[in-house]
């Protein structure tokens, strides 16, 4: 029995060492994993992001928005080890902007989010309706022409926030659920018709209202009886903005007085925050559309005594009138009976006289010198230079040029 256990060599003290060092090895990697998952899991998450003030209004609005259950990361970092890694890494460099109070505000985002991000849930191949009913986009055809998401979506989730500068370090503590509702209203969240208007523009694509909408688009004011006789003026006269913003579309020619600057830049220039635009009248003189209907077309006041009836019509209603003629044009056309003129106003589809192609200006008021424009001290006589605003015509048949 003796020699029996002499001949058993003891088991060696290296074996116990390498099972111990197994053992801790495994057992620190579990823990390192456990803990750098459950790490990775929290620090990927949208509500890790809110833990930083400066994320406050992004956080928010992204609560608000129709993206609200996906998360931060699925469309700004996205997937892959090698994303998740340089976003971590990325998350270093954040941390010591903001413990050094070194970063940029408003906040902006480096680079668009990519197409693929938005792929992950919307299928593009077959996404032809947006959910309104009535509007039609081709989103496979807008692919294949390299057209990013984020050009027609871009405030989909954040309701372009930065670009409206609510977002300075100043407005951090401001923002909450309510404020983030208030700014993601349907102007900011949904793709702009201008955007689209641009960009088809741009790339020499139809305009047309049927283009992109499947239904006629008539607005219920434009279906009475006398809309188009009398009731579309009276309607322009109150809200001519709201004319232009489909009207704009329809006009060959760029409507330049229309363009109504932001309040703020309103009060920057004029001291006052009330909106000042073009008069209906003046605007149907410049848009193509209303001028190819008013100037194509006489009304039916304008019979065969229109000549002789159209001074008491006037006295009536002269803002009417000049919803195509003018006082005083300096456009060269042509009268009714042929004779060349200064001062009539002519269009593509016909010709529209100014009063003072038939009536001179008035010389019995003995005072008209001193409001003309122009110094007439020592002037007995009309000169070519007088051409440039009256009618050449009418003003030789009393005087001779000196």
């Amino acid at each position: 029995m003796e020699e029996e256990k002499q001949t058993r060599s003891a088991p060696p003290r290296n074996s116990y060492r390498l099972i111990k060092i197994a053992t801790l090895t495994v057992l620190f990697l579990a823990l390192f994993f456990t803990v750098g998952g459950l790490g990775l899991k929290a620090t990927t998450s949208s509500t890790f992001c809110s833990s930083c003030h400066e994320m406050k209004p992004e956080y928010y609005t992204w609560k608000t928005s129709a993206h609200s259950e996906v998360d931060c990361v699925n469309c700004h970092v996205g997937s892959g080890v090698e994303k998740i890694a340089k976003s971590k890494a990325n998350t270093v460099v954040e941390l010591y902007k903001k413990g050094t109070d070194t970063y940029t505000a408003p906040i902006q985002m480096p680079k668009d989010i990519p197409n693929s991000a938005c792929e992950e849930c919307h299928n593009m191949e077959n996404r032809k309706v947006t959910p309104s009913g009535d509007l039609i986009i081709p989103h496979d055809k807008h692919l294949e022409k390299d057209i990013k998401c984020t050009q027609c979506h871009s405030g989909v989730a954040h309701g372009d926030i930065s670009e409206r500068n609510v977002t300075f370090k100043s407005d951090y503590s401001k923002w909450d659920g309510s404020l983030a509702k208030s700014m993601m209203t349907v102007k900011y969240t949904e793709p702009k018709m201008q955007t689209c208007m641009d960009c088809h523009k741009a790339r020499n694509i139809a305009t047309d209202c049927e283009t992109c909408h499947s239904s006629n688009m008539v607005p219920k004011s434009h279906t009475a009886a006398d809309f188009k006789a009398q009731g579309h003026g009276k309607l322009a006269d109150k809200d001519i903005q709201k004319c232009d913003s489909c009207h704009q579309y329809m006009s060959s020619d760029e409507i330049k007085d229309i363009t109504n600057a932001p309040a703020s830049q309103q009060f920057l220039k004029t001291g006052s925050t009330k909106q000042e635009t073009i008069p209906a009248k003046a605007y149907a003189k410049e848009n193509t559309y209303c001028k190819n209907c008013h100037t194509g077309t006489r009304p039916e006041s304008h019979g065969a005594n229109y000549v002789n009836a159209h001074g008491a019509l006037a006295k009536q209603d002269k803002s009417g009138c000049m919803a195509c003629h003018g006082e005083q044009s300096i456009t060269v056309g042509t009268t009714s009976n042929g004779l060349t003129s200064n001062a009539v106003s002519t269009s593509s589809t016909g010709t529209a006289p100014a009063c003072n192609s038939c009536h001179p200006a008035s010389h019995d008021n003995s005072d008209y010198r001193q409001g003309h424009p122009i110094d007439l001290t020592g002037i007995t006589a009309p000169s070519a230079k007088c051409y440039t605003c009256h009618s050449e015509q009418k003003c030789k048949s009393c005087h001779k040029e000196s």
